[in-house]
């Protein structure tokens, strides 16, 4: 057998513990363990000597094994589809202030509009024994079976923008039939005859009820439905590009269109351009969310804006009163509608 005697092949260095640091100091682990916690019945002087020596020595507090004794972790789970928006980022900065003041930390995923990936996180953040869970279910979600494990342990679950309807777990989002419909509605107004509208491969509640927005106000203005005028993506960068193709290739083109989202919406936009298209002369655009590239790109985009950062207040808001015994006066109804605002730019300003 062949034995190693090369030193620097050695183990990594063991993780120190309060036992070390009580060996080095000559006092109890338990004096240790009280002067880490700020333990009253410790002196000052005994307080800065144990801290001293835990950070000299590279202690790490056990954080999970603390836990696990308390049977709470003081730490929340966010579930997203796609980071890469200031609708979404804006959600997280006012779910960390409401989360922040009330002594959580806060553990951040997305599922890249993936249900596989969806599934494989909330059995993560199941495993990781997060206190509570905020959910904006990917685009291709058709159910919720997954969070399942979170009710039945009593673990409070908070869906929004795009959310399930299930009897414990609240829901905020906002009209997105009449935000839908009024988009829609605007660009008849402004003479378009045949609007197509850019969607999920899976409608999803959020595309599903756009869609019917959408399909109303065609209804509402007797605008007939035409099947090819509805284009199913993955509401990508490059499926906007690929939207745009599709529109070139048609032999009726739509003077209108409808994106599902603004980041679809811009790259859609910009691929028409390309090929000499005239926004919104030849064809006017809207589309959703009011992100950041909507008001950059030439001309600006009409779209829908709601406040993402009221909505992960209000949604954090839900799920510490349910940790916290009604910290905050907020509402309990089971699903809450927040205010949405059509925002018209140039994209869709036929009639100027």
């Amino acid at each position: 057998m062949l034995i190693n005697t090369d030193n620097t092949m050695s183990d990594p260095e063991k993780e120190i513990t309060i036992y070390d640091i009580a060996r080095k100091l000559n006092i109890s682990a338990a004096t240790v363990s009280r002067g880490l916690m700020d333990h009253p019945s410790v002196n000052v002087n005994t307080k800065q000597r144990v801290m001293e020596a835990a950070q000299s020595m590279g202690y790490r507090s056990n954080h999970l094994a603390s836990n696990l004794r308390k049977k709470k972790s003081n730490i929340i789970g966010i579930i997203v589809g796609n980071l890469n928006s200031s609708f979404m980022s804006n959600v997280i900065a006012g779910v960390e202030k409401v989360l922040s003041d009330a002594g959580y930390n806060l553990i951040i995923s997305q599922s890249l509009d993936n249900i596989a990936k969806e599934v494989n996180i909330a059995q993560a953040m199941y495993n990781n024994r997060v206190d509570g869970l905020l959910v904006s279910l990917a685009y291709d979600t058709e159910n919720a079976d997954h969070f399942e494990s979170f009710v039945k342990r009593g673990i409070p679950l908070v869906y929004f923008d795009r959310v399930w309807p299930h009897p414990q777990c609240p829901g905020i989002e906002i009209d997105n039939v009449k935000a839908a419909y009024d988009i829609t509605q605007h660009l008849i107004k402004q003479g378009c005859k045949r609007i197509a509208h850019v969607t999920a491969y899976k409608l999803s509640s959020v595309a599903a009820d756009r869609f019917k927005g959408y399909k109303q106000a065609l209804d509402d203005y007797s605008i007939p439905f035409e099947e090819e005028d509805v284009i199913l993506t993955q509401l990508t960068l490059k499926a906007g590009i690929e939207a745009a193709h599709t529109i070139l290739a048609m032999q009726n083109r739509p003077d209108g269109v409808f994106v599902t989202n603004d980041a679809c919406a811009v790259s859609c936009m910009q691929e028409l351009k390309r090929h000499g298209i005239r926004i919104p002369d030849d064809i006017a655009f809207a589309g959703f969310n009011n992100d950041t590239e909507a008001s950059i790109i030439e001309p600006n985009l009409t779209t829908v804006n709601y406040k993402g950062y009221d909505m992960g207040e209000v949604a954090a808001k839900i799920l510490v009163n349910r940790l916290a015994n009604n910290k905050y006066n907020i509402s309990t109804d089971n699903k809450l509608i927040q205010k949405s605002e059509l925002v018209i730019r140039d994209s869709s300003l036929k009639r100027k």
